[in-house]
Order: structure tokens, then C-alpha cells, then sequence
């Protein structure tokens, strides 16, 4: 009886050694050839081309460090920006990316990659500016003008920073929303950082919508703020996470990451330098 019962626990040990769970999601991609990543539908991050396929900045940006790492397939899946971090949680995928900035608190929830890019914020407004918005703090003095943002983004925190109050903010789920509440007139702005607020209006082919020219960057606790984004891995997934960023690394002194992200409108001063997740984490 007690050899059959120490077989059945050795049998049982085997089965769970051996098996899938076991396994880091670095050798668990290796072995199936395969990795899932989430990505935010935000071009120019990640969007689906005129044949269907995915691309994008943050896209090819993965792809290639993937195969780098001897993982061929990157299956990529579009989902809302705010779903991310939860899809990534619940094992959805396996890493995340696409226009998320490293800030403290998402640091919190998810680990982050080195940052492989660094933007600005951006503002439109109706044709014409009518109600003379050049900046957040111009948002805030005018408690009569609504500002449309995507739900769960950075700028939410800006704004609030700038002293514009929640209820003057109008929370959407995408970018076309975004553009279809400023070209309805139910906000008088829309804020998103440059590249994606640049790519939104031309595919929207907006007429009655403008960039802010003369736009100010926010300030927040006495600094100008700018964004520096990553992909984002499950806290204590460490093995993968430095894969990734060893072969990051070496794009950046290579050249090649800018040779990458230039073809969506990125250029040299968007590359991140010597700034770290760990810093932007603190």
C-alpha cells in the first residue's frame, strides 16, 4: 500500500514537472515557437495595414527582439488600450505593449522592458480654436470646455496635474471615439501623444479638427513632462524580461531600433537614451 501510494505521488510529480505549467513563459514560447502579445489598437503603435496585417511601431519593434530570441511566431492581438494590464493578469497574453508609458503606478502591476521610445503630448481642437485652448492649464481655467481622453491613459493624470477637474473630461474607449466626440462638438479638445493624435486625424481624414501648433508640454511636480514607452511583462516573469531587454539593448547600439521606428514616423530624438525602468518606476 505504501509503495503503491509513493508511486501514485511520484507519477503525480511527473506529470507536473513535465508539464506546460512548469514552465517559464520564456521556455514555453521556445518550445512552441510561439509568444502572445497584446497590443492597444493605436496607430502609429499597432494597427492592421491595408492587407489585414498587423504592424506597427511598437509591433515590428517586438517582432524583431523576438526572433532575436529565437521565438519565430508573434501572434499579436488587438484589444482596448484599457484591457492590457487586466488581459495580461489573467494570462491572456504574455506580454503587452503598444503606447503604454512606464509610469509608478502601472509599475506596481506589471514588470517593465527598458523603454524603447520617448514622445510628447498633443492637442486638437475644433477648426479655428474658438475657445483659445493652447494647453491643459487653458482647459482647466474654462470649466465651461470638455476634453475627451481615452479611458486608462497617462494623459487623464496630466490633465489632472494641469488642475482640470473629472467632470470636465469625457472618457472613450478608442481613438475614433475620440474624434468623433470633437467632431460632434461634444468636446472642445481631444488629447493624445503626438504621433497617435497625427496618424488618428489623417485616417480619419477629420476637416474640421486642427492640431495645436503652439501646444505646451504639461508640467508635473515641476517638470516637463514626457512620455517613455515599453513593453510590459508579468511582475517576477524575470527570465523573458531580460531576454528582451538584452537583445532591446542591442538595437539601440546597433542603430537598428531607429532604422525600425522611423518608417512610422518616429525619429533619433524619440529614442530614449540612458533612461531606465527602473528610474521612471520610482
Amino acid at each position: 500500500m505504501l509503495f503503491c501510494l509513493s508511486a501514485l505521488l511520484l507519477a503525480a510529480c511527473s506529470i507536473t514537472t513535465s508539464g506546460d505549467k512548469n514552465m517559464s513563459t520564456l521556455e514555453k514560447a521556445k518550445k512552441e515557437g510561439k509568444i502572445v502579445v497584446g497590443f492597444a489598437g493605436e496607430k502609429p503603435y499597432a494597427y492592421e495595414d491595408e492587407n489585414g496585417n498587423l504592424t506597427g511601431e511598437a509591433v515590428e519593434v517586438a517582432r524583431t527582439i523576438f526572433k532575436k530570441m529565437g521565438i519565430e511566431e508573434m501572434e499579436g492581438k488587438l484589444t482596448k488600450f484599457s484591457s492590457l494590464i487586466p488581459g495580461l493578469k489573467a494570462g491572456k497574453f504574455d506580454v503587452i505593449t503598444a503606447g503604454m508609458y512606464i509610469t509608478p503606478k502601472r509599475c506596481e502591476q506589471v514588470a517593465f522592458a527598458e523603454p524603447d521610445y520617448t514622445i510628447g503630448e498633443a492637442l486638437a481642437v475644433q477648426k479655428g480654436n474658438p475657445k483659445n485652448i493652447h494647453n491643459y492649464k487653458d482647459i482647466a481655467k474654462n470649466p465651461d470646455v470638455k476634453v475627451s481622453v481615452m479611458n486608462g491613459a497617462i494623459e487623464i493624470e496630466y490633465l489632472k496635474a494641469a488642475g482640470v477637474k473629472e467632470s470636465q473630461m469625457e472618457f472613450v474607449t478608442d481613438i475614433p471615439s475620440n474624434i468623433t466626440a470633437l467632431e460632434s462638438k461634444r468636446v472642445d479638445a481631444i488629447t493624445m501623444t503626438g504621433p497617435t493624435l497625427k496618424s488618428a486625424l489623417e485616417t480619419a481624414n477629420a476637416k474640421n479638427i486642427e492640431i495645436v501648433e503652439d501646444f505646451t508640454q504639461p508640467v508635473v511636480e515641476g517638470e516637463s513632462v514626457r512620455g517613455y514607452g515599453a513593453a510590459a511583462f508579468k511582475t517576477g516573469d524575470d527570465e523573458i524580461l531580460l531576454a528582451y531587454n538584452k537583445e532591446l539593448k542591442k538595437l539601440k547600439e546597433s542603430g537598428e531600433l531607429l532604422d525600425i521606428i522611423s518608417e512610422f514616423g518616429f525619429t533619433e530624438k524619440e529614442i530614449p537614451g540612458d533612461v531606465t525602468s527602473k528610474e521612471l518606476c520610482k
